[in-house]
């Protein structure tokens, strides 16, 4: 373990997260870990200087969690994939470009986002949406055990069958909340040969878009996933799709695609952009049922983006408590993002009303009035044991955490 304090010169690099939001929050520390051995050591560290401990594998939490003015634990180095057959092992502080690349070697890949940094411990960790989930559920489905060093230096292997109360808690509950993964294994799927399209309109037709996708996306075949953006620029649905893509009903628009993308390609074409180092607020929830077309109008009028995500599919077909993961009653995800605090509230709260209430966690929103309700559901009680559990002391701990006050 390397412990990185502010005089270090690679200090600053570590430490920036993500989000730019969080930037200013410095570290008394940054242990560098590069084994599952130097994290119990470093646990050690924090707990005899009584320092808050926070892990971080891609740094891209939406409430600044993976920063800390205790011990940050850099995770980047335990990166190593290694496969067999179609079981996948993958390091805690690999980052998903990474992953899609060289498990494509393989002929494989997982279903996840496509933020290229984005950490694979984290996404896993909240549920984990994506391009393929539809088809193949979250990534947390697709994980058959864990290694975590536990608050007291422990290190376990969870699995359906070992410590199995924890590896369920680990599917969906969210990151570092009762212990520090370290490495997580897999089964992986066939890496598709798949259609990636583009189909856009006008700003103009953003009411009537939002109104069509709304009946379609969430009922489509598992094998398309098609998400909607609205934006200053125009509406657009995106995607792909692993067998003939047919549009349904947004056949009108200006449709593009691609069929000559391999796996990891695709993912970064959806990614690519110009970097955007502006502060950048979001509030979002899940939905049950359509919003109403007055929802729709008074929301295109607002000034944030907004940004809608299907469910549906695989998703939905596993029970409510199969995993912690309680969302799997849902049609899809609203998110409201701009650079105006206050605009992002307002925006929220046209569409509250029609909302299930249900927050991704991955999407931690600190403003939740009931976190525990809005992130876990019926799930919480037995969520709340498994900490009491693993983590008696709280060790593990930040604003909205289980083990915290309702």
């Amino acid at each position: 373990m390397e412990l990185i304090g502010p005089d270090h010169e690679r200090y600053d690099e570590l430490r920036r997260p993500a989000h730019p939001q969080y930037a200013g929050i410095r570290p008394h520390v940054i242990a560098r870990c590069e084994s599952t051995g130097d994290v119990v050591e470093a646990l050690s560290y924090a707990r005899s200087n009584n320092l808050p401990l926070t892990p971080r594998g891609g740094g891209h939490c939406f409430a600044g969690r993976s920063s800390t003015t205790g011990v940050m634990l850099d995770l980047s180095t335990l990166s190593a994939i290694s496969v067999r057959d179609t079981v996948t092992t993958i390091g805690a502080g690999a980052r998903l470009a990474g992953v899609y690349r060289e498990l494509h070697r393989h002929g494989l890949t997982i279903p996840g986002g496509c933020g290229p940094t984005v950490g694979i411990a984290g996404l896993t960790l909240g549920g984990g949406l994506g391009l393929l989930g539809r088809r193949y559920g979250l990534t947390c489905d697709r994980l058959l055990a864990a290694t975590v060093v536990l608050a007291d230096g422990t290190i376990v292997t969870c699995d359906a069958e070992r410590d199995s109360d924890l590896f369920w808690a680990l599917r969906g509950a969210g990151g570092g909340q009762f212990g520090v993964v370290t490495s997580l294994t897999f089964a992986a799927v066939p890496s598709p040969q798949a259609t990636l399209f583009v189909i856009t309109w006008p700003r103009a037709r953003a009411a009537e878009v939002i109104a069509a996708w709304q009946g379609w996306a969430p009922d489509a075949p598992d094998d398309i996933t098609a998400s909607l953006e609205v934006t200053a620029d125009g509406v657009k649905v995106f995607g792909a799709a692993l067998g003939r893509f047919d549009p349904g009903p947004l056949g009108d628009g200006e449709i593009a695609l691609r069929d000559d993308l391999s796996w990891p390609d695709l993912k970064r074409t959806l990614s690519e952009g110009e970097p955007d180092d502006r502060v950048i607020h979001s509030r979002s929830e899940f939905f049950r049922a359509p919003l109403p077309r007055d929802a729709v109008a008074d929301l295109v009028r607002g000034d944030c983006e907004l940004h809608f995500t299907p469910m549906g599919g695989a998703y939905n077909r596993v029970p409510g408590d199969a995993t912690a993961f309680a969302h799997r009653g849902e049609r899809f995800l609203l998110e409201h993002v701009g650079p105006e605090r206050d605009a992002v509230r307002r925006s929220w709260a046209l569409a509250h009303r029609f909302a299930s209430g249900r927050v991704y966690q991955n999407f931690p929103d600190p403003e939740l009035t009931d976190w525990a309700t809005a992130y876990h559901g019926e799930n919480f009680d037995r969520l709340s044991g498994i900490k009491q559990k693993y983590d008696p002391d709280g060790v593990f701990h930040f604003p909205q955490a289980l083990g915290g006050a309702r």
